[in-house]
Order: structure tokens, then sequence, then C-alpha cells
């Protein structure tokens, strides 16, 4: 494999990942809003803290707001991160690497892209946001369900689930960090009693609230939450879910190309040091610090798995 196809394929699949996630961040800042009496400038920040575009966006905008938020999150090119952009890039992406593809899988990619052009060619009214989230998270669903059914199970499909479990194991971290943390009155409060919307808000972010249900039952306890999205292995957007397959696909690598890349060597230690825990430990070591580790540690793979490209050529 050419390292500019693996490289291709890795983008692809994490671009893809990160449009939906931030489908469902905007999905869960609606929600909230709906509870909400007074102002929603504070979830709406957080939603964009989440979706690390608070910054630029304040460059861009006077004003935090619900219209200015989604629409920057969906549609504005001055936001790479933004759902248009990022199927934009994963479609570029998706045609750099046509060859490694199957036909469904290509159809399905390039269907997602003139759909969305679509659906945000202009501004979403308001009573068209649910509808048009889910068709962003069915079409994206279509590409990975086309991927599953139809690719080889070789090293093109191996770089397409290392970019889609890397992204989402950054997103769901930066969920318990901002809605766990940033959004707690005050760091004595982590553990505590709080708004069961906000809890059920988390889970509802990364699609876990019927899983929490079926594991835990109807009540909502904080530490039962960090447990099932840190470190449940079942969960499939848990951290430890995630990485778990990362360390898998890479293995294959391995495995296929007779050389252990230090890619794999950050994700066994990742693994070993900090999802090996129970969760009382992660309380003490401090969750806000254990996310901040392990999202550094996400990010030196990510970035080591890009060098690592040329010893699989």
């Amino acid at each position: 494999m050419l390292g500019k196809t693996a490289n291709g394929l890795f983008w692809m699949y994490r671009l893809l990942e990160r449009a939906e996630n931030t489908a469902r961040l905007i999905e869960t800042g609606e929600r909230i809003a709906l509870t909400r009496l007074g102002s929603t400038e504070d979830e709406w920040r957080s939603v964009l803290q989440t979706a690390s575009s608070l910054e630029a966006f304040e460059e861009h905008y006077d004003e935090v707001s619900r219209e200015n938020a989604t629409d920057w999150l969906l549609r504005s090119k001055d936001n790479p991160s933004s759902v248009l952009s990022s199927i934009t890039a994963a479609r570029q992406n998706a045609r750099m690497v046509r060859t490694a593809l199957t036909g469904e899988v290509w159809e399905a990619m390039n269907g997602t892209y003139m759909a969305s052009k679509e659906m945000l060619g202009r501004k979403v009214r308001e009573r068209d946001l649910p509808n048009v989230l889910g068709r962003i998270r069915q079409r994206t669903g279509l590409v990975r369900g086309a991927t599953h059914g139809t690719m080889l199970r070789n090293d093109i499909y191996d770089f397409a689930r290392i970019g889609t479990f890397l992204e989402r194991a950054d997103n769901t971290a930066r969920i318990i960090d901002v809605k766990y943390y940033v959004l707690l009155p005050s760091v004595s409060s982590v553990g505590s009693a709080v708004d069961n919307v906000q809890w059920e808000t988390i889970l509802r972010s990364v699609s876990a609230r019927g899983g929490f249900r079926m594991t835990y039952g109807s009540s909502i306890d904080p530490r039962d939450i960090a447990q099932f999205l840190v470190l449940d292995r079942r969960m499939p957007r848990s951290l430890a879910f995630c990485t778990r397959k990362i360390r898998a696909n890479l293995g294959y690598l391995v495995s296929d190309y007779g050389y252990r890349a230090p890619a794999f060597t950050k994700v066994v230690h990742l693994e070993s040091a900090y999802l090996s825990y129970d969760i009382d430990a992660v309380f003490d070591y401090g969750l806000h610090e254990y996310i901040q580790k392990t999202l550094g540690l996400l990010y030196d793979i990510g970035r080591q798995i890009e060098i690592d490209y040329r010893f699989y050529e």
C-alpha cells in the first residue's frame, strides 16, 4: 500500500466520523436548550468548546446564539470541522483512494456528499434541524455499513477502522471533559447528584442512553456514566472500546507487514497505563486530569500513525 493511500483512507473515515459526531453535538445542544427557561448561551458555548471550535467561532461572530452556533458547526466554510467541510474533505480523500474502495462504498460516500450539499446549501431553519441532523447520521452510517458489508479485511480496512475509532475516542473524551467537568458549578461537584437532564445529555451525545439503561437501569449516577463511557469494553463509543479496536487493527498491520510501528506501542501504553483500572482509580487521579492526559495520548497516536505511513509502502 502506498503511504498516500493509507493517509487518504485514514482521513476519509476520520472526517466522516467527525461529521457524525458534530451532528450529534448539535442535537445535544438543541435538547438542553429546550430545557432552559433563560439564556442558552452557556450551553451553546460548551457545545462549541467540545467541538474545539469556540476560539475560531468568536473570531467570526460577536455573540453566541443557537442560530450562529448551528450554522458554524453545520455548514460554515470557515470552519474546517463543520459537517459540510468534513464531508467534503472526506469525499476528496475518497476520490484520491477510489481504487481502494468498493463500488458500494464510493457510491455511499458520493451520495452522502451530494445529499449534504443539498441539505446544507442554505441556513437550516430551526424546525428543519432535527430532520437534517437525522439524515446526516443516516448518510454517514450508510458509508460505514457499506464498508463493513463489502470491504476486504485487509490493510485498507485496517486504516479505515483506525481513522474511525481514533476520531470517535477523541470525541467521547471531549464530551466527557466538557459536559462532565466544565459545566459543573465547581470541582467539588464532581460525583455529586446534579440535574438528571444534564447526565442524560451526556449519554445521548454518544448514543449510549439505551445501552446504559440496559446495564444500570433507570437510575442516573455520575460515577456509573463515567465507568460506562470510559472503561466499559462493550460500549462501542467508550474510550476502552475504541482504543482496543485501534490496537487490534494496528496489530493486524504488524502481522501483515512484520513491523511493530511506534504507533502500536503508544496504543498499548494507553491501554495498559490508563484503561486497565477501575473508575475509582480514575476519580482518585482526577477525572479532568485523566481525560486531558488521554486526549494528549490520542493526539500523539494520531500524529505517530501519520509518520508511520511510510512503513506500509
